[in-house]
């Protein structure tokens, strides 16, 4: 039980029990990349990051949810990751808020003017090497968890969005058998 008072059978009912599929991982890259458009051509100064994208993840609670079909969806927790660039850190406590728009999951809680789930979007710059694939870039990246964000993002689970040719990859948990 949250400290807020609520119990156990109302936190289940703000969860949707719907199935994440390929079109709404889908939906979701195509949100966070309109997102960082907008951010890019909003904050020149930040357009150093425009082409050092090199994933965006579902995370958390809804990226378990994909995994396990078991623990619900409250909101879509999207990341996107960058390779650092020596000037300066992507913004570490950016977090925007966006509508998923499809009421197939349902409206979050407390978002009333939203159609369907909330969706924070926030971003992280990592030293990663070109030749680095984003699944064990961001495997390293959890595993080391030096920040608070890494320990949270390591407690469930990530999986990707974009690339698009690695659309559903789970990079965390580590699969067994070389799954992923």
């Amino acid at each position: 039980m949250r400290s807020s008072g609520k119990t156990r059978a109302s936190l289940k009912s703000e969860r949707s029990l719907e199935r994440i599929t390929k079109p709404d991982l889908r939906q979701l890259s195509k949100i966070a990349l309109l997102d960082l458009k907008s951010l890019f051509d909003r904050k020149p100064g930040l357009r150093i990051y425009r082409d050092r994208l090199f994933a965006i993840a579902l995370c958390q609670g809804a990226a378990l949810h994909y995994i396990d079909k078991k623990n619900g969806v409250k909101d879509f927790d999207v990341w996107c990751f960058f390779r650092a660039h020596p000037k300066r850190p992507f913004p570490y406590r950016r977090n925007q808020s966006a509508d998923f728009e499809s009421s197939k999951f349902g409206k979050s809680p407390d978002w009333g003017h939203y159609v369907g789930r909330r969706v924070d979007l926030l971003g992280r710059s990592l030293p990663v090497k070109t030749t680095e694939s984003p699944a064990d870039a961001l495997r390293a990246y959890l595993s080391i968890a030096k920040t608070a964000s890494a320990r949270a993002l390591a407690a469930k689970a990530m999986v990707l969005v974009h690339p698009a040719a690695q659309l559903g990859r789970v990079v965390w948990p580590v699969q067994k058998r070389g799954r992923s």
